[in-house]
């Protein structure tokens, strides 16, 4: 009789892991940017139709890097449940932690019980305010939660570009021009190649605007921003 077929659980693991990693790997980094007035998010991007940055709630951004179709279901996941969570709470309930959190547990949960585990790498960010500070959260395709400072990255060769930053990043928050350069700079270093402002995706959170913090900026708008 033959012995049935026997993977050891770490190797399972390893062999998730490693999957994961190379479909993440695949795709273009993405910055996220603390600046004066609220937080800054910056791709890679040709496609102006396929975003990889988005609004999740009034003042909550999302970014997701890896396999476009497992992101943007974790996206609109977020979203139904932010919606529900402030309409029968209040909107000061509904935060970057506890969605993190949310997206946390449903990760992990797939790749401990599922065959495949999801090729994404997500950002879930909020605008401090009234005296509280940014939240920044990057969350991995096994669960595992990060609680950033200052910049995160994800996707692509995010170690070299959290290295390119951290040569360049100093205690004191850049203004926004300052901070859109620092990530184009890092991104084109990693990239060893010029980026055309066509191929950026860039978006804020900016706590000085009223009511919602999200804006998006057209490559018009970040042209005339840089200059």
């Amino acid at each position: 009789m033959p012995m049935p077929y026997y993977v050891s659980p770490e190797q399972m693991m390893q062999d998730k892991a490693e999957y994961a990693k190379k479909g993440i790997a695949k795709g273009r980094s993405i910055i996220a940017m603390e600046y004066v007035n609220g937080i800054l998010l910056a791709a890679e991007n040709p496609s102006a139709t396929l975003h990889k940055i988005s609004e999740i709630y009034d003042n909550i951004a999302f970014a997701g890097a890896g396999k476009y179709s497992e992101f943007e279901n974790l996206r609109k996941a977020g979203i139904r449940h932010a919606d529900l969570k402030g309409f029968m709470y209040s909107r000061e309930d509904v935060t970057a932690r506890s969605l993190a959190n949310g997206y946390s547990q449903s990760l992990g949960t797939i790749f401990s019980q599922e065959m495949k585990p999801l090729e994404v790498e997500i950002l879930v960010v909020q605008i401090g305010h009234n005296g509280h500070t940014n939240e920044m959260y990057r969350i991995s395709f096994d669960g595992s939660i990060i609680d950033e400072k200052q910049f995160a990255v994800i996707g692509g060769k995010s170690e070299v570009v959290q290295n390119a930053l951290k040569e360049k990043v100093s205690a004191k928050l850049p203004d926004l021009r300052t901070a859109l350069s620092l990530c184009i700079g890092a991104l084109e270093q990693t990239g060893n190649q010029k980026l055309s402002l066509e191929s950026l995706e860039v978006a804020v959170l900016d706590r000085t605007r009223d009511n919602r913090k999200f804006r998006r900026y057209t490559s018009a708008e970040t042209k005339q921003l840089l200059s």
